[in-house]
């Protein structure tokens, strides 16, 4: 397979800390990649670098064939604007409808598409179809965090950056998300880094890249357990 995203030596510091320290990683397209570990690991750190929302000290980063950290700042943004983030809080603006929540990042930009019929088909498949006139404050976190991710798809990035998305949700919620977010990735053939420091929801990508004082301390890929089961069917 292809590889999607590519870090290479990659350390970036906040002041005197060390954020991320020589940091290398590959990632095939189409994988959903869990960045796990405790808070500090250098996982945001990580997804921020990837999504040029900030650029590394040392090192480089490839994303689809392209040096990402050597880029203008026209090419910055045309970065952005081909990633899909979703975060911890969902940074809804208040005062709009869902929406026009979902079309804010395309509203300011040509597009190929009709992009309230996009949106509208988004908010359908993310389960809200019957909501979309209602504001952010009628929701509960989980709608909220639903709300975000079909916001984040809208211009249907190739690359989706998912920071603790289910952070402020509870287990069940948070386990909803997580197919949500997987089973999307896999219809819209996307990549996918996640992060969390949740093992269940790490569990559910392709592969866990754990991560411990900025940095990789470990990389296993997930078998799933239909397979562990079929594999026991023929060991028995």
């Amino acid at each position: 397979m292809s590889v999607a995203v590519s870090v290479r030596g990659v350390s970036r510091s906040h002041g005197p800390a060390r954020a991320l320290d020589g940091v290398d990683l590959e990632v095939e397209a189409g994988q959903a990649v869990a960045l796990m570990g405790p808070s500090g690991a250098g996982k945001s750190t990580l997804l921020h670098l990837v999504g040029a929302m900030d650029l590394p000290d040392e090192g480089e980063i490839h994303v689809g064939g392209e040096r990402v950290d050597d880029l203008g700042r026209r090419g910055l943004d045309r970065h952005r604007r081909a990633v899909g983030f979703v975060f911890q809080r969902f940074h809804l603006l208040p005062a709009l409808s869902l929406l026009d929540n979902v079309l804010v990042p395309v509203l300011p930009r040509r597009v190929g598409f009709d992009r309230r019929a996009r949106a509208r088909a988004l908010l359908a498949a993310v389960g809200l179809a019957d909501r979309e006139g209602t504001l952010p404050g009628e929701l509960s976190g989980g709608e909220q965090q639903r709300v975000a991710i079909a916001r984040a798809l809208i211009a249907r990035p190739p690359l989706l950056l998912a920071d603790e998305p289910t952070g402020n949700l509870d287990s069940a919620t948070g386990q909803e998300i997580v197919d949500l977010l997987l089973s999307i990735r896999e219809e819209y053939g996307m990549t996918m880094l996640l992060a969390t420091h949740n093992p269940e929801v790490a569990a559910a990508c392709d592969r866990v890249v754990r991560m411990r004082d900025g940095r990789v301390v470990g990389d296993d890929r997930v078998t799933p357990a239909a397979d562990v089961l079929d594999r026991i069917g023929r060991l028995g």
